[in-house]
């Protein structure tokens, strides 16, 4: 909850901004300037690691709207969910930093796509992840790649192909479906 209002500022500012003509290509990297607010930070004095992963959130929001992908998924009752994800830190935001979020679609593997974000100040990164997205309809479960790559309008054809450390990330991250069981034991 503490994000609601921080989502709905990042979806009217990016349909804001895509009206005034500022879009991305949904290949290219986008760039969404943020600020650390005192909900961000924890005990320790630096934002929180749980939340670099709802700032990445509004990252993909602000991508999809700018990029004109959002419009279509909705239309269709599409929803994004994170199936896994990846962070690596390696400097600490404080309290009142100016940092940017830079999201980029890296590829798709037969079920989800592949995103890559960074939080970056002054040119340098700070923290970057990997995120597996699945996009699923109320209705009737997962969407298919190729349904949402058609239905986006969009080529993707000039995305190069997953690396190969992508794609073992992907199927070592998996868990099995949810149909499939998945039970906790442990070694």
């Amino acid at each position: 909850m503490h994000l609601f209002f921080r989502t709905i500022l990042v979806i009217w500012r990016a349909r804001r901004r895509r009206r005034r003509g500022d879009t991305v290509a949904p290949t290219e990297v986008s760039r969404l300037r943020l600020r650390t607010l005192p909900t961000d930070i924890d005990l320790i004095g630096h934002m929180n690691n749980g939340v670099y992963l709802s700032i990445f959130d509004l990252g993909r929001y602000d991508q999809m709207i700018r990029a004109g992908l959002w419009e279509p998924i909705r239309a269709r009752g599409w929803y994004p969910v994170v199936v896994s994800e990846t962070v690596s830190f390696r400097r600490s935001l404080e309290l009142w930093s100016v940092f940017d979020v830079e999201t980029r679609i890296v590829g798709f593997d037969e079920k989800a796509a592949i995103v890559e974000q960074r939080v970056v100040v002054d040119g340098e990164i700070y923290t970057r992840a990997l995120i597996r997205a699945r996009f699923l309809s109320a209705g009737s479960g997962p969407v298919p790649i190729a349904e949402l790559r058609e239905a986006v309008g969009v080529g993707f054809d000039e995305l190069p192909p997953l690396p190969d450390w992508v794609a073992e990330w992907a199927a070592a991250a998996a868990l099995p479906g949810t149909k499939a069981p998945a039970p906790s034991t442990w070694p």
